[in-house]
């Protein structure tokens, strides 16, 4: 059974390999295509282009892997079976349940690689190359509403509301366009601060903003006094914002962990903010590493396909075909449950069970009556 699963695993794995390289070389060249349109600005130059592509490679591998497992396991299993490898090692005695036992067990090593890079290398991919073109284009911009954060302290008369926006960053890491508006519980306004600048640290054991050119807006409560309007060189705001949630507002998506994501996802439930987006981010990049186990299920059935059933690049067209529809079925039932404020958990996991339920009712059929 040794010899078995190094023949299995060798073809599998170099087949793999190869689709996947392949893949990442051509939506480098895109990335990199992408990028070019920003050479010739602010100093950013055609290395610069392709050093930011080079950083978005984790990402792509990530993104792209499931499919890579399920393009080169079909390959690697219809170049078997047209040679009549598979048949003679059915004949030596590979049972249907061993063969996939041998695969499952590849996927798991696959899977784990992809949680690997999803979790530590892509996220980190991520964050250089926002990090390069903010430095070269002087600052990230965070959408034309910028990034929202929301704060409650106190309770009772005492209460107070606390809203937040921050405009985007500065090629240092400072957030800049920062706009703090202040509630009472009754939802009258009492305090607006203004800043160009400020900077998340923590000070004596508490979370301070560091805020530059303030300026000061103070509501009186009820009818009596005047607003007053101050402006300030530097104040230094106290929060109970922790660095970790800031620096996950202002940041990518794209660019979070796992944790982070579900640290930002169970903050914006206890500020009672909208956190759908974040939870289906979080359970896509939870289950998703066991889509690499359903792609090397999936491929086992063209195993068990007779060779006259259609050549090597038939059944690879149809892998592909299979990936394709895998991604848009993930992409439709994200969009879908964030407007039909499906479960988040059910959401993430439904592409993966369907696919996983196809591949074993393919793989018994096969295997009872061909």
């Amino acid at each position: 059974m040794k010899t078995v699963r190094r023949l299995l695993y060798r073809d599998v794995v170099w087949s793999v390999v190869f689709v996947a390289i392949a893949f990442l070389s051509l939506f480098f060249f895109i990335d990199f295509l992408e990028e070019l349109e920003g050479v010739g600005r602010q100093g950013y130059t055609v290395w610069h282009a392709a050093l930011a592509a080079l950083f978005e490679l984790p990402g792509r591998f990530y993104e792209l892997f499931p499919i890579a497992v399920l393009i080169g396991t079909i390959y690697a299993m219809a170049r078997l079976a047209q040679s009549s490898e598979f048949t003679i090692l059915r004949t030596g005695g590979l049972g249907p349940g061993r063969a996939l036992s041998l695969l499952l067990t590849l996927g798991v090593v696959m899977g784990v690689l992809t949680f690997v890079m999803g979790e530590y290398v892509a996220p980190l991919g991520e964050q250089q190359a926002a990090a390069l073109k903010t430095r070269l284009r002087g600052g990230q911009a965070l959408g034309r509403t910028g990034a929202w954060l929301k704060e409650r302290r106190g309770s009772g008369d005492e209460e107070r509301s606390i809203s937040i926006n921050v405009q985007g960053t500065s090629t240092d890491g400072q957030m800049r366009g920062i706009r703090i508006f202040e509630h009472d519980g009754a939802g009258e306004l009492l305090r607006r601060l203004q800043a160009a600048t400020g900077r998340a640290e923590r000070a004596q054991g508490q979370s301070v903003w560091r805020l530059q050119d303030v300026q000061l807006t103070e509501w009186p409560r009820g009818d009596q006094g005047l607003v007053t309007n101050r402006r300030l060189d530097q104040l230094d705001w106290p929060t109970t914002l922790e660095e970790n949630v800031v620096a996950a507002a202002i940041s990518p998506i794209r660019s979070m962990s796992t944790i982070d994501l579900w640290r930002y996802s169970r903050h914006l439930q206890h500020q009672e903010q909208a956190a759908q987006r974040y939870e289906l981010q979080f359970w896509r990049r939870a289950f998703y590493p066991l889509a690499c186990i359903v792609m090397v299920a999936l491929a086992l059935p063209f195993a068990y396909l007779h060779a006259r059933a259609g050549g090597i690049s038939l059944k690879v067209f149809g892998g592909i075909m299979l990936g394709i529809s895998f991604v848009l079925l993930n992409n439709v039932v994200g969009h879908l449950g964030l407007l039909r404020d499906w479960t988040p958990w059910l959401a993430s996991a439904l592409p993966s069970l369907l696919y996983l339920l196809m591949s074993m009712a393919a793989f018994t059929w096969l295997v009872r009556y061909r």
